[in-house]
């Protein structure tokens, strides 16, 4: 660090001397953006100078814009770059920092400037043109989650979604260069193993965190009974097990597929209560319509937001593009 002194032979006035010293450390980082400047008096008693000609100093340098005076708190160091202009919560300054952080890196690992605006211009084509083409897949095992993942998609970005099952994955992939998978974390190990690396782009999406179902199910009375209906066999499972970790043997589950007709109309004679996937509610008060006569009681029926997270949702927006 530069030790500040005043040479009271020289030619150059004591307060140029001091003035220049410290356009010095900081142009050559020794004071970097953000750091605290000696007080007036700290610098008096290491130069010898008095502190309004200290003060002086300290107003040139904020003239010319290198340091700010922060009421209460003292003279600082101030960033030249033009995002600090801007609010510090400003979007555009997260997003500026984001982008010098990871040129900064680079940087460091050896690439050099054109390489990396080469990089960067490689990946944001990719994208783009994976964005141009979308797939939703899920196992054979419980194609109805697909269809779940895929409806929403399509109402909600409001572009073309293709469903492929993964076991049909392979060849669809050999049929088109580019484009982005979307599965559930639930089958991402899966999707990830055949999907080669550096070609198609794979997004998991979070499924609905049901809170306020499951909220209304613990409120639920002991030994009322609770059905689950939906498309996707693999929510139904999952559902159950939640629920029965939740509250035991104090609650009868029932579970159906809402394309099952027979169990469908079986578990709403039964149920005091219903949670309906949105894709299966209206099958289920349709159903409810139909048996009406046939019911003791008619049950109470929750349509769950969605399948797919809002969250999930917003953030793949932003990956293709769409926002």
């Amino acid at each position: 660090m530069l030790n500040f002194k005043i040479q009271s032979d020289s030619d150059i006035p004591a307060s140029k001397q001091l003035l220049e010293q410290i356009q010095f450390a900081i142009a050559s980082g020794q004071y970097a953006p953000g750091h605290r400047l000696p007080s007036t008096r700290q610098l008096a008693m290491i130069t010898g100078l008095h502190r309004n000609t200290i003060s002086k100093v300290y107003q040139q340098l904020e003239e010319t814009g290198l340091v700010e005076s922060i009421a209460g708190s003292g003279i600082y160091v101030k960033s030249q770059e033009r995002e600090n202009e801007l609010e510090s919560d400003s979007p555009l300054v997260a997003q500026n920092n984001l982008i010098k952080d990871s040129i900064d890196e680079l940087l460091e690992l050896g690439s050099s400037l054109p390489k990396i605006k080469e990089l960067f211009l490689e990946e944001i084509d990719w994208r783009v043109r994976c964005s141009e083409r979308v797939f939703v897949t899920v196992p054979s095992r419980d194609t109805s989650a697909g269809e779940l993942m895929q409806q929403e998609l399509q109402e909600s970005l409001a572009i073309p979604v293709e469903l492929v099952l993964l076991e049909e994955l392979p060849s669809k992939l050999k049929d088109n260069n580019l484009g982005t998978v979307v599965t559930s974390r639930y089958f991402i190990k899966e999707v990830l193993e055949i999907v080669p690396p550096k070609s198609f782009r794979v997004i998991p999406v979070d499924i609905y965190n049901y809170l306020k179902e499951l909220e209304i199910i613990q409120k639920l009375p002991s030994q009322a009974c609770l059905a689950i209906v939906s498309l996707s066999q693999g929510t139904l499972a999952i559902a159950e097990s939640v629920v029965k970790s939740q509250r035991g043997d104090d609650l009868l589950v029932l579970t159906a597929p809402a394309k099952e007709e027979k169990r469908l109309r079986a578990v709403i004679r039964s149920a005091h209560t219903i949670v309906s996937d949105p894709a299966s509610y209206e099958i289920v008060k349709n159903t409810i319509a139909e048996i009406r006569e046939d019911l003791i009681r008619f049950p109470e029926v929750i349509c769950s937001e969605n399948y797919i997270s809002a969250k999930s949702i917003e953030l793949l927006k932003r990956e293709l593009g769409l926002e």
